[in-house]
């Protein structure tokens, strides 16, 4: 028997978004999370003494700003060696052949399998045989597991592969291929990587996604970490996920619709921050935080928005390691506006209008016609994942609701006047 750990998405010395210019947040801290979480998973190989570790791509976030990011890696690496623990990895979209040009001698317990063609380590102490290839670009369209060779007879045969699979939303599609033809090869257990969200596709054979080891956005929540697998007489017996992340990012939806104090409003969201607290096992919280419901509080909300930022900011710097990424505010009246105004009235006719207002992307960039120009002109990397200058469906509502909210308050103001 033996076990191995499966890890994928390192992104070694990635920025943590969202959080850096809060004030009082620990800048620090937030800078070193991914290396303090690929810390936890040493520790880990260590304590459980593997026989092996795979790192299944994206070890890197793209080109190192310096040699640092490498010479902690070898570090890292360094302390496998001495334990006796041998590493195999792939290159991903993130840290392909044509992504890194800075190089370092990697110790001699780690193999990076070649970019050109796939390879197989065996591990005959172990009976084992390990295939894999890396990327040689930042975008690979084919389907690499063509290449994969049939799996070695009485082996316990592993595919270490970094791909989007069929796809994932929010990921680009990458060596893609189909669940039939990872089966089609004959191995025990399939180490994906790419998608940053655990999923276990299939127990026969094993195919996992381990998921990143750490939350890097407010698109990352939960749990983030790695897979420790126990073989025995070649059957996978044990697949545990553990966590490794050191900072934990939350999206908390708040309904007010009991709340029609301030007091009440500000009892429910320490009473919420506490308990996702707790469920972030003591691990600094990134939230954000969304108050919704048909409300009494709606207009002193709206009306006061910064204020109430400062308030509820104030709520979570008192329980400690919690700190506000965004509010959203997505309260709702008690009755629409156009009622207190007579039907043939030209003010109900325009609040009738305002609230019929709808709106997608597209026509979002016809109200803004230079806005794809100056798009174009941004870096690759800005645009190519978790594109943060393409609105989802989240984000328009949101604007568009925030738009009716202000022309609303417009009609009021001049129903007022008028009278």
């Amino acid at each position: 028997m033996f076990t191995f750990i499966h890890a994928a998405d390192i992104h070694l010395d990635s920025p943590l978004k969202g959080l850096e210019v809060y004030p009082d947040a620990p800048v620090e801290q937030i800078r070193n999370a991914a290396r303090r979480a690929f810390d936890n998973l040493i520790d880990l190989a260590i304590d459980e003494e593997v026989a092996f570790v795979l790192l299944a791509g994206d070890l890197y976030d793209g080109e190192w700003k310096d040699y640092n990011t490498g010479i902690y890696f070898v570090n890292r690496m360094g302390r496998l060696r001495d334990a006796g623990i041998p590493v195999f990895m792939v290159s991903g979209n993130h840290d392909a052949a044509s992504q890194i040009t800075r190089a370092l001698n990697l110790p001699d317990n780690v193999t990076l399998f070649s970019h050109k063609k796939t390879e197989t380590r065996f591990l005959e102490n172990l009976g084992v045989a390990i295939h894999g290839q890396s990327f040689s670009s930042r975008v690979v369209s084919e389907d690499l597991t063509q290449n994969y060779p049939q799996g070695k007879a009485s082996l316990f045969n592993i595919g270490l592969l970094h791909t989007s699979l069929n796809g994932r939303p929010g990921h680009e599609n990458y060596a893609p291929c189909s669940l039939d033809a990872l089966r089609s090869k004959g191995y025990q257990y399939w180490a994906l990587g790419h998608v940053h969200q655990r999923e276990e596709i299939s127990t026969d054979p094993w195919v996992v996604f381990p998921g990143n080891i750490q939350g890097r956005h407010i698109r990352e929540t939960g749990v983030k970490g790695c897979t420790l697998v126990t073989v025995e007489e070649n059957q996978v017996i044990s697949v545990e996920s553990r966590e490794l992340d050191v900072l934990r990012w939350s999206r908390c939806r708040v309904d007010l619709a009991e709340c029609d104090k301030p007091e009440s409003l500000l009892e429910l969201i320490r009473e919420t921050f506490e308990s996702e607290r707790e469920q972030s096992d003591g691990r600094p919280l990134v939230v954000r935080l969304t108050l919704e419901g048909i409300t009494t509080l709606h207009g002193k909300l709206h009306d006061h928005a910064a204020h109430w930022q400062e308030e509820l900011r104030a709520v979570a710097a008192s329980l400690g390691d919690v700190w506000l990424e965004k509010i959203v505010f997505d309260t709702r009246k008690e009755q629409q506006i156009s009622e207190k105004f007579a039907d043939d009235s030209p003010l109900a006719a325009l609040q009738k209008s305002v609230e019929g207002i709808e709106f997608n992307t597209s026509r979002l960039l016809d109200l803004l016609p230079d806005f794809e120009q100056l798009r174009s002109k941004l870096p690759p990397d800005l645009l190519i994942e978790d594109d943060p200058f393409a609105p989802g469906e989240e984000e328009i509502a949101l604007l568009r609701d925030e738009v009716k909210d202000l022309l609303t308050a417009k009609i009021q103001q001049g129903g007022r006047h008028a009278n």
